[in-house]
């Protein structure tokens, strides 16, 4: 037995022979019992070993022994999934919290203290599922997690928290790779740009890392992957996919479920679930990638999915052949989230148009009895809160198609229609006013019985993984994994095989180590984030100049170079709602671009194929006609106006793709062009210069011109025209370009739809 002192929590450990290891606070009254030289953990203070608290029966044995002694205010507020949270918490936004009435600069808190909400919700609601955001660093992360699993140890039942998080590895792409250094989390590619390598392995190695790195800061689900195809190109959540093909995300989904959800040798528990092991929650059912022209459902302008193509089945198919038919031991991953759409006239039963998690025909026919699927069904994030007035709002409240309800009446439909968990919910009043709706409706045997059925799927996921024997944490052993230099090392190798290149004119690829190179300053006009907050305009350079000075000379003056180098993104031109297009008598809708210049959709449709019939919504949500320029048509200009200052010499483009480009607007001016998902710029570079060959391939088509996007079906994939470039190559998924011409190899052969 031995004890770790944190700032406000003393953890004991008992180790069992030949068994678990027991982590427990002693501030949380729980005692441990022997019997027959074996250690359990008391939790629930009766002075007996439940069945619960007995980790030689199974997941499914312990979880419906806790369930059957919860009460239904217990099991309410288990379906709750917390509002994000950031350690410590933030003062000002959207995510603001208080340390004893005060915010966390004012209130002298530890960064790893507990505030005043997460105290309530865990002590007063019963939740026990916290989504984190950022974390000061992964000591901190530790800590707090040890605060959260003492306090939810000491209280009723003894139930640890399942924390969770959105993927956070993205790269800080002006940091350097350093072999012996670490850093606060492992850095790899984008989700599109681990679909750009074309190779499952990389995906599974990324997600056993990152399932390492999950654990040693307290996080045991992860809300990923996105497994949607992504079949029409403006739809902004693209780069959190695997791509627009349903093969190479299906393949990609098993891997990475695979990765994260695995624990082997003597991290394993039982059926391939362990202490390595972080439950994965698929995403989004029955798939989110085709809204009317590329809108999103985040906001009220883009809650219709449609399918012109009458291709919904095969949006299931990384779900029904990837996430729900694994490799590993785990064999499906343990949660799924339907997302915000509406999937319009999909209901084959009850022909209802709701939002997908309201829909019982597509969760309890299609889902759980059709296709089988047993484990946990979470809403995406504020399904049950009110929409806001302003159809452009990320913050609105999102219950598409059954604004009518209350509150209430929006969590018992979704209870009936087949789902566990509400995301982005602290609140366990009105899943209690839900189940007395289904008392009166039903009665109180039928609705206990519905309650326990959701804690049961809740409550293997948490018995799965080892937390009831051991949530703690650490925290000097959580600051040696997060971000240790052999993980830095294999996600930086996956980035360099996420970078494609797509030109290289009369092979002027890879420049020569003594090659003096040109890069102009980028303008980025001033916007607004994802939360609508404003961001300033600025002229700077687009990459970190010290790292490129390592590779090649550098000049500000265009004459003296041999080579341009311009980094751009891709055209950012909004959400396809305009506040201002509305107050001018417009009906709100204008077009999504995918192109550089000012664009009029010419050959839009006349009447949308969805819409909504009450009169504070709008019926045609048609932009036929109308003209939008991205915000950085400014990119475009700086291209060409290297062009000219370069007097002939190579122009070598960058392009950051979140969404497949029209890039024929400057792809005839320049001589090579790199698409990247989101790397370090060092991993551009050691391409470039030759240090590494480019490898991957194009995870989408890039389309000749906005008529073929306009022109395509929003549920389909691979049906647009192509851009083919000077060399006489077509942009085509699976196409990609090394030192010697086109890649073919395996990868092409298996994939490519030529």
């Amino acid at each position: 037995m031995g004890t770790q002192t944190t700032e406000n929590t003393e953890i004991k450990y008992v180790k069992n022979n030949g068994g678990p290891t027991l982590g427990y606070s002693s501030k949380s009254g729980v005692q441990i019992i022997e019997k027959d030289g074996l250690y359990f953990k008391d939790l629930n203070k009766d002075g007996k070993i439940d069945n619960y608290e007995d980790w030689r029966l199974s997941p499914e044995e312990r979880a419906k022994d806790l369930a059957s002694k919860m009460t239904i205010e217990q099991i309410a507020g288990l379906m709750l999934y917390s509002r994000h949270q950031s350690i410590p918490a933030g003062s000002m936004g959207w995510m603001t919290s208080t340390y004893n009435g005060m915010p966390y600069e004012e209130s002298g808190a530890n960064p790893w203290d507990l505030t005043d909400e997460q105290k309530e919700f865990l002590i007063k609601d019963h939740l026990r599922h916290i989504l984190v955001t950022t974390v000061e660093s992964p000591e901190v992360a530790a800590k707090w997690n040890n605060e959260v699993q003492a306090l939810a140890e000491s209280i009723g039942l003894g139930i640890p928290a399942n924390n969770s998080s959105d993927p956070r590895h993205g790269s800080d792409s002006s940091s350097e790779f350093n072999a012996g250094s670490g850093g606060k989390i492992s850095m790899w590619p984008e989700t599109l740009g681990l679909a750009a390598s074309f190779d499952p392995k990389v995906v599974e190695k990324f997600g056993e890392i990152a399932a390492r790195e999950y654990r040693a800061l307290g996080i045991t689900t992860a809300l990923s992957p996105q497994v949607d195809i992504a079949t029409d190109p403006r739809w902004f959540r693209f780069n959190g996919t695997f791509g627009e093909d349903s093969d190479l995300s299906t393949d990609m989904a098993r891997a990475y479920i695979d990765g994260f959800q695995n624990s082997e040798e003597d991290k394993e528990i039982s059926e391939g679930w362990g202490y390595d092991s972080v439950n994965a929650m698929v995403k989004h059912w029955p798939g989110g990638g085709s809204g009317e022209a590329g809108r999103d459902a985040h906001y009220g302008s883009g809650k219709y999915a449609v399918y012109p193509g009458d291709n919904f089945e095969e949006h299931l198919k990384p779900f029904l052949e990837g996430a729900f038919k694994l490799s590993g031991k785990t064999g499906k991953a343990s949660a799924v989230m339907p997302y915000y759409t509406i999937s319009l006239d999909q209901d084959k039963k009850n022909g209802e148009n709701v939002g997908n998690s309201y829909n019982e025909y597509l969760i309890n026919d299609l889902l759980r009895k059709k296709y089988g699927y047993d484990g946990v069904v979470c809403t995406d994030w504020l399904i049950t809160a009110d929409e806001s007035e302003d159809k452009g709002s990320f913050l609105s409240g999102k219950p598409w198609g059954v604004e009518h309800l209350s509150v209430a009446e929006r969590h018992y439909k979704l209870l009936m229609a087949g789902v566990d968990q509400f995301g982005g919910n602290n609140e366990v009043g009105p899943v209690l006013e839900a189940y007395e709706m289904g008392v009166a409706e039903h009665g109180e045997v039928f609705m206990r019985k519905r309650f326990e059925e959701s804690a049961v799927r809740l409550l293997k996921n948490i018995f799965r993984l080892g937390l009831f024997e051991n949530p703690y944490l650490q925290p000097e052993e959580s600051a040696k994994i997060v971000g240790n230099p052999s993980y830095m090392k294999e996600g930086y190798e996956a980035q360099l095989k996420s970078v494609v290149m797509v030109k290289n004119k009369e092979q002027v690829l890879p420049l020569a180590k003594d090659t003096t190179v040109y890069i102009p300053k980028r303008f980025i006009a001033a916007s607004h984030d994802w939360f609508g907050n404003p961001t300033p305009e600025r002229l700077e350079y687009p990459v970190n100049m010290d790292i490129v000075k390592k590779y090649f000379k550098v000049t500000d003056n265009p004459d003296e170079a041999d080579v341009a180098l311009v980094f751009i993104t891709n055209p950012r031109s909004g959400i396809g709602y305009s506040n201002e297009d509305l107050e001018a008598g417009g009906n709100g809708y204008v077009p999504i671009s995918l192109q550089y210049r000012p664009y009029t959709a010419g050959l839009a449709r006349e009447v949308s194929l969805a819409g909504d019939r009450r009169p504070t919504d709008v019926l045609n949500r048609s932009y036929k006609g109308k003209t939008i320029t991205p915000e950085n048509t400014t990119d475009l200009t700086m291209i060409l106006e290297t062009k000219e200052k370069m007097n002939g010499k190579p122009v070598i483009v960058s392009l950051l793709a979140s969404n497949p480009t029209v890039v024929e607007e400057f792809e005839k001016e320049v001589d090579g062009i790199f698409v990247h998902f989101g790397v370090q710029d060092q991993a551009i570079f050691d391409i470039i210069s030759g240090v590494v060959e480019p490898s991957a391939l194009l995870p989408f088509q890039m389309p000749a011109n906005m008529n073929t996007v306009e022109e395509q079906w929003e549920d389909v994939a691979h049906d647009m025209e192509c851009h083919v470039d000077t060399e006489g190559n077509i942009y085509d998924f699976a196409f990609g370009l090394n030192w010697n011409g086109k890649i073919k190899d395996q990868r092409t052969a298996k994939y490519s739809k030529k």
